[in-house]
């Protein structure tokens, strides 16, 4: 089981994201060298690279400025950290630097690993404050975070995915937004048990300073 971060200058967030991985891995019985957390520091000036390490994360740096390089370059080193374990037996996870996971959030996907190939989760919100009033209103009508089963979206911040299943597909893209849904697209292209779920919900930030452009902070200054 690996948890790949991007982080870009995310010192004042990425403490509590690591923190709440590492509940989640926790609360999993997984001995410790069957888990790892990649941060990939990209382009960092900041004290990212140093609060991962303390976080007991591994840390890859790189200067490309890139989500999708930079969840690729994670991905790589989180495969390289595997030590030829199968790929079929190893799951690969993504979230975000400013993203809190559920304590369950590993459980329920190593749970959805015996009958899928990967699973897309929802997001909500963990401060509307950033936004203007009736921001929350409008989010949950537009993203229809409603009953039933299925959803449409995908996120960075709330994915999984078999490592077999992410090489045969080329992994992500090296793209500086959408990397995540140009993996999912490839998955369902390849035939690959993709489920979406509800029941693994993550809490992300509604800042306006977006670290990618064209992702979840620019998909919300464009629905508000």
């Amino acid at each position: 089981m690996a948890v790949v971060v991007p982080a870009h200058q995310e010192e004042r967030l990425l403490g509590d994201c690591l923190a709440a991985v590492n509940r989640a891995l926790d609360a999993c019985p997984l001995p410790p060298h069957a888990r790892h957390v990649v941060v990939v520091a990209d382009a960092c000036t900041d004290r990212t690279a140093s609060i991962a390490r303390s976080a007991g994360a591994h840390v890859v740096s790189t200067r490309h400025r890139n989500v999708g390089t930079a969840r690729r370059e994670g991905a790589k080193y989180a495969l390289r950290l595997a030590h030829g374990l199968a790929g079929d037996a190893l799951w690969l996870a993504a979230t975000d630097a400013d993203t809190l996971v559920p304590e369950h959030w590993i459980a329920g996907q190593l749970q959805l690993a015996r009958e899928y190939d990967a699973m897309v989760g929802t997001i909500d919100v963990t401060d509307w404050s950033p936004r203007a009033p009736g921001s929350a209103q409008c989010f949950a009508r537009v993203y229809q975070r409603g009953g039933g089963t299925g959803h449409p979206h995908v996120h960075g911040a709330n994915l999984g995915v078999r490592a077999s299943a992410y090489c045969a597909v080329g992994g992500f893209p090296p793209l500086p937004c959408s990397e995540d849904h140009a993996l999912v697209t490839a998955l369902e292209i390849g035939g690959y048990r993709v489920h979406r779920s509800r029941d693994l919900s993550v809490l992300t930030s509604a800042r306006e300073d977006a670290r990618a452009r064209g992702g979840f902070g620019d998909y919300l200054t464009r629905i508000l």
